[in-house]
């Protein structure tokens, strides 16, 4: 495996700051801004108690960032509680996904995290209702496009997107974590069940430890882009980090993720975080989740020169000539798990040649 970009060696170890020239901040920090990870690195370093060590200029760029990153939290606890008063009357419990359950929960991932919308998980028996009392408080559909409307309704595990119509909010609604004519299919009733509530907040819930890594798993490892790669390969390590500490977690991790047909990605999941970050996954782990999910020896080399070019910061230093081949490859992959081949190939005519025409003609 080729040197780590600069950013990665930081995370792994803050330590390694020490003694960097402003030409290094200069490239790390563009690394971070690349990443989305700038409020993170600040965070990463204050912790260590390393900021104050920082050359001035690079240290006002991550103070500007946590200031950011304070503004953006208060905005999602403010969302969330505007979304929560607009669903109380339906009864059902508020599962938090992603980057808001683990702001408004206080998990390792929220240091430093900044994300574009909230999204909530409710079973798709009751997403009629959902979205007419989200509609009811300012939200609609920001899909107009009758075919953007029919492939989020009848094939995607989610509405289309909704903003609110006067603060410019993002919800999405969720009824599974993935497709429905994705290749796998967790079962949305056992993540709903076995969701908790969420310490002081009211009438907040999250999904289970484990549920929370493999929802972040196959977030990451079943999508067709990582713009935000590494940085959702940092929300893995940290939540593995946080609940490995706790009794149990470890010796159930890859069980669950057999239950929830998800053993591909958590099997990804724990390798390329065990190689990029360092995380200190149990032997014992890496090889249950090896027998349930590891691919083909050929498959895995193929793999590892995708992921590996892709969960590293989007920046010119961190590229190499294989690099917009593997983006391309993960692009074709992402769409290719979410869809049956036929499906895929109508899909991807209608977005590269009718969607643009109609765009276009909207426009005149």
């Amino acid at each position: 495996m080729k040197p780590l970009p600069l950013l990665v060696e930081v995370l792994r170890d803050p330590a390694r700051v020490e003694g960097l020239g402003l030409a290094d901040w200069d490239l790390l920090l563009r690394q971070a801004a690349n990443a989305g990870l700038a409020a993170t690195l600040g965070a990463s370093l204050a912790e260590a108690g390393l900021l104050a060590s920082v050359p001035p200029a690079p240290r006002r760029h991550l103070e500007w960032a946590g200031v950011v990153l304070q503004a953006h939290q208060r905005a999602v606890r403010f969302e969330v509680d505007q979304i929560r008063r607009a669903l109380a009357s339906l009864g059902l419990p508020l599962i938090l996904l992603k980057g808001a359950a683990y702001v408004l929960a206080g998990l390792p991932p929220a240091q430093g995290r900044i994300f574009s919308d909230v999204d909530i998980l409710v079973p798709k028996e009751r997403i009629g209702e959902v979205e007419a009392a989200l509609m009811l408080h300012g939200w609609a559909s920001a899909k107009q496009d009758p075919y953007d409307q029919r492939y989020y309704r009848e094939w995607m595990h989610e509405l289309p997107p909704m903003d609110h119509v006067e603060r410019g909010s993002t919800i999405d609604v969720h009824h599974a974590i993935l497709p429905e004519t994705a290749r796998a299919r967790p079962d949305p009733a056992l993540l709903r069940a076995a969701a908790r509530p969420i310490p002081g907040s009211e009438h907040l819930w999250m999904l289970a430890p484990h549920d929370l890594v493999l929802h972040s798993a196959v977030h990451l490892f079943s999508e067709g882009e990582t713009d935000h790669g590494l940085r959702d390969l940092l929300d893995l390590h940290r939540l593995l980090l946080h609940f490995g500490a706790a009794p149990g977690f470890w010796e159930g991790l890859a069980a669950r993720a057999v239950q929830l047909q998800l053993a591909r990605p958590l099997f990804y999941a724990l390798r390329y975080c065990s190689r990029l970050l360092g995380t200190p996954v149990p032997a014992s782990v890496l090889a249950e989740a090896a027998a349930a999910g590891r691919p083909a020896a050929p498959l895995l080399t193929l793999m590892d020169g995708i992921f590996l070019r892709n969960l590293v910061p989007l920046h010119p230093s961190c590229a190499d000539r294989l690099t917009p081949l593997a983006q391309g490859a993960l692009y074709l992959r992402g769409n290719w798990l979410r869809m049956p081949l036929p499906m895929l190939a109508r899909h991807l005519f209608h977005k590269a040649l009718i969607s643009p025409r109609t765009a276009g003609a909207e426009q005149m």
